[in-house]
């Protein structure tokens, strides 16, 4: 039996891409803008063994498929899968096709996590920020780009380079933040320090970074120093919930949130507002979902698996519910939802332009793993499946004065007048 048919059975006869499979079976179009190459049996396997994106991601990661030209345009294939009926058929045929005792499952490429203790633990959480994060600081270098920042950048229009957009992201967060000479702020899981840097460098605070990735606080540490502001900034390899050192004028979280559960938003909420000030303001930068999605990760999803285990996307209502409870006012919220597309292109095409380099740096599996993550997510983003916004708080005590907030935001231009 070809494999011709199972394909058309999952597919379609016209599909957008093309499909090239290891017994010379070919579907789709000959000027497609991708194809999908099946080069092993295994993938097959892997397919019917894990149902659903985890069999698909894990054939992507072993090398068991290849994607050839736009991961793009493979990526959307997913609102064109055929409904339940037609999936249990291509099974049944595909079982046919390699036989019942072929079957087993194949081991899990070594890339996907195996976490243990209890969820949202220190420990726990340690282990699953140094999955992520611990891969080797100069990978991130080839696709983050000079400025080494791992979140959303800000366009004024699509054509504006990484770089600048990410300085402009900072200085939108330092705008809100109020930031001036000599106050003091903490940026809860600070990466390599990029925002730490720029507060202290444009604006003359006294800035702590804080993370959980050893290789993170070590570059961190260097690009402090290398930057001369040493004694103005300092990166500490700690989790937030063992920060003391309170009061800050100002508390930065960017990007970080996504690995604090639902189980812990008060007490996240609360550690923050503890530390800071009287007049201080907190900005919880955040990848979110939409109303009409769990907040876990699904647990046999491919981001769950192989990027961001115990992840959780929580939506931005109950992010300023959760922030008001522990004492906070919510006084200003903003999506950035198109940015971040915009920044996972733009991570994805440095990518790919340095694969060799990612080849000898991290090896052909877990540099698949962010390709398709990072080409995955932007779709996500694009589609309003994923979402990210700013929220801007203040720790404001009933019955004090009107907080030193300005009476209309600051940081951008007022609309024209009709």
């Amino acid at each position: 039996m070809k494999l011709q048919p199972l394909i058309e059975t999952l597919i379609g006869t016209e599909p957008p891409i093309a499909v090239r499979a290891y017994d010379g079976s070919v579907v789709g179009p000959a000027d497609a803008p991708a194809t999908l190459v099946v080069n092993s049996p295994d993938a097959l396997r892997r397919m019917i063994t894990s149902p659903g994106e985890l069999g698909m991601a894990r054939a992507y990661v072993a090398g068991d498929i290849d994607i050839e030209g736009d991961i793009y345009a493979v990526i959307r294939m997913r609102d064109r899968l055929p409904p339940l009926s037609a999936q249990l058929r291509f099974a049944a045929q595909a079982t046919r096709l390699l036989g019942v005792r072929n079957l087993r499952p194949l081991e899990p490429p070594e890339q996907e996590a195996r976490l243990r203790g209890r969820r949202h633990s220190k420990a726990r959480d340690a282990a699953a920020v140094s999955h992520h994060y611990d891969v080797g600081n100069e990978f991130y270098r080839l696709f983050l780009g000079p400025s080494m920042t791992y979140s959303c950048a800000l366009f004024e229009n699509p054509r504006d380079g990484l770089e600048a957009a990410q300085a402009r992201k900072y200085e939108l967060i330092c705008q809100k933040l109020g930031l001036r000479p000599g106050m003091r702020l903490l940026d809860v899981g600070c990466g390599w320090g990029g925002m730490a840097i720029h507060a202290a460098r444009h604006h003359g605070v006294s800035a702590v970074g804080v993370t959980l990735s050893a290789e993170q606080a070590e570059a961190g540490q260097k690009l402090v120093a290398d930057n001369g502001l040493t004694g103005q900034v300092e990166i500490r390899l700690q989790d937030y919930r063992d920060v003391t050192d309170g009061p800050y004028d100002a508390i930065s979280s960017i990007g970080m949130f996504e690995h604090v559960g639902l189980s812990k938003l008060q007490e996240y909420f609360r550690r923050l507002v503890s530390l800071l000030g009287s007049d201080a303001r907190l900005l919880n930068h955040a990848i979110s979902r939409p109303r009409t999605t769990k907040p876990r990760l699904e647990r046999n999803s491919f981001i769950n698996r192989y990027v961001f285990p115990d992840g959780e996307l929580h939506e931005v209502g109950t992010v300023i519910s959760a922030l008001q409870n522990a004492g906070a006012e919510a006084r200003h919220m903003e999506s950035l939802r198109p940015h971040y597309a915009l920044t996972l292109r733009h991570w994805v095409a440095n990518l790919e332009s340095n694969w060799s380099e990612a080849l000898d740096l991290v090896g052909a599996a877990r540099a698949r793993v962010w390709r398709l993550y990072m080409a995955g997510s932007a779709v996500n983003f694009e589609t309003n499946r994923t979402q990210v916004h700013q929220v801007l708080a203040t720790r404001t005590i009933a019955g004090s004065r009107p907080h030193a907030l300005p009476l209309r935001p600051d940081w951008s231009p007022a609309p024209p007048v009709p």
